[in-house]
């Protein structure tokens, strides 16, 4: 399997406790511990992207236009972009 070397940028802490669990044995090194990290996070995600997707078959399809901009509202408050507003005189 061919690898590639990126970087990725961690918080201080995130660092010290994957380092602790290589010195404690738990980890063979920093990569694999992070490779199997994103492994775990790859899987889940699949899982969850096929229990939705059998969601939305069970009852009526795929989101529609509105649907996901209510849901990413809800689910992303925080992302909302603030700018100029429609229909207001400037």
């Amino acid at each position: 399997m061919a690898t590639q070397k990126i970087t990725v940028t961690l918080d201080d802490d995130q660092v010290k406790e994957i380092r602790a669990l290589v010195a404690a044995g738990q980890a063979a090194n920093v990569s694999a511990f992070v490779q199997h990290a994103v492994r775990v996070a790859l899987h889940d995600a699949a899982g969850w992207k096929e229990m939705l997707g059998e969601s939305l078959q069970q009852t009526g399809g795929p989101l529609t236009k509105n649907e996901r901009t209510w849901a990413d509202a809800f689910l992303f408050p925080q992302e909302r972009k603030s700018g100029p507003k429609k229909g207001r005189a400037a």
